[in-house]
């Protein structure tokens, strides 16, 4: 399978800030891609710079097999991308804001984006400056599949959205793109949204992309130890795979990535009365692994095989404790 998308050392600074630092990535078509990272972590300069608005420092980018630098006209119909806080023209109906866009593609399908607005009981002769954030969310979301593209960019879909309205937008999204085989690359601050859509995710931390997996092989890697003495926790000796260890009470918490044998065996030897191993959602699992604080320790491998002993994968998570 080629690949939507393909990113090599791609690097920009803000001044003397280096916020997306070397970035390697390769997204294959069909895939849905959640980008996760705190605030800073450089999501958003990363679509940007996909996207055209933002010119790199450094690296490469490919976009549908095409250098982005070079993009033919062709090809850059076939992609499209969604900012953050979906800006439109607050003074227009819907109806005119679809001919606008439409306008711009020798082929709109005028079709989708007609089906789109009626399963959201969108009205085209309804004032966007009227409509709720939710509304404009999806008024976007029809504007930019006009065009069928194959490669949708979208910086932050749902920021702001209630629940109900959250998911029935990224539900609608996937179940209308993915039936064409297209390829999704999103951002998001709600992962639970991520952990329900997305087939992959890649988090960034301080602009380097530390991981890079499916959202199981994620979940699975990151294990939260909770460790009762029943008297004042003694001090866990360096261990491979710690990234968190936190003091409360009689108990120590400890939170790894790639818990096995090694891990057990060092916990063990501190005679702990009892030991609960914790399996953690997509969303416990990404804030143990870039919560502080944290000590630097070499990173290891992107299979994890060797602290899991199971099966290798082809990328994986980066360790830090």
């Amino acid at each position: 399978m080629d690949d939507a998308i393909r990113i090599e050392r791609l690097t920009k600074y803000y001044g003397r800030r280096k916020v997306v630092d070397h970035l390697d990535l390769r997204i294959p078509r069909g895939c849905v891609y959640g980008l996760l990272g705190r605030n800073g972590a450089g999501k958003s300069t990363t679509l940007k710079m996909l996207a055209g608005m933002v010119r790199p420092d450094y690296g490469r980018i490919q976009l549908l097999g095409e250098d982005a630098e070079t993009l033919s006209p062709a090809t850059r119909a076939r992609i499209a991308y969604l900012a953050e806080g979906h800006p439109l023209y607050t003074g227009w109906t819907i109806a005119r804001a679809v001919a606008f866009t439409t306008s711009f593609y020798d082929i709109a399908d005028r079709h989708l984006v007609e089906q789109i607005l009626d399963h959201f009981a969108l009205s085209p002769k309804a004032k966007i400056g009227r409509l709720s954030k939710g509304q404009r969310a999806q008024v976007s979301l029809a504007l930019a599949l006009a065009p069928d593209p194959e490669l949708l960019i979208l910086d932050d879909p749902t920021l702001g959205l209630d629940t109900n309205v959250r998911r029935d937008f990224l539900e609608s999204m996937i179940q209308i793109i993915q039936r064409r085989g297209r390829t999704i690359l999103f951002s998001s601050h709600v992962l639970g949204d991520v952990e329900r859509v997305a087939d992959r995710v890649g988090v960034m931390i301080d602009g380097v992309l530390r991981v890079d997996c499916s959202a199981e092989h994620f979940k699975s890697s990151i294990r939260k130890a909770v460790v009762e003495f029943g008297r004042e926790p003694p001090e866990l000796p360096p261990c491979p795979g710690l990234l968190g260890d936190w003091c409360v009470g009689t108990r120590r918490e400890l939170v790894f990535v790639g818990y096995g044998p090694r891990q057990r065996a060092a916990i063990e030897a501190l005679s702990p009365r009892s030991v609960e191993i914790v399996e953690l959602n997509l969303e416990d699992a990404f804030i143990e692994y870039t919560r502080g604080p944290r000590r630097s320790l070499p990173i290891f491998s992107h299979n994890l095989s060797e602290l899991q002993g199971g099966a290798d994968e082809s990328v994986g998570v980066e360790g830090a404790a």
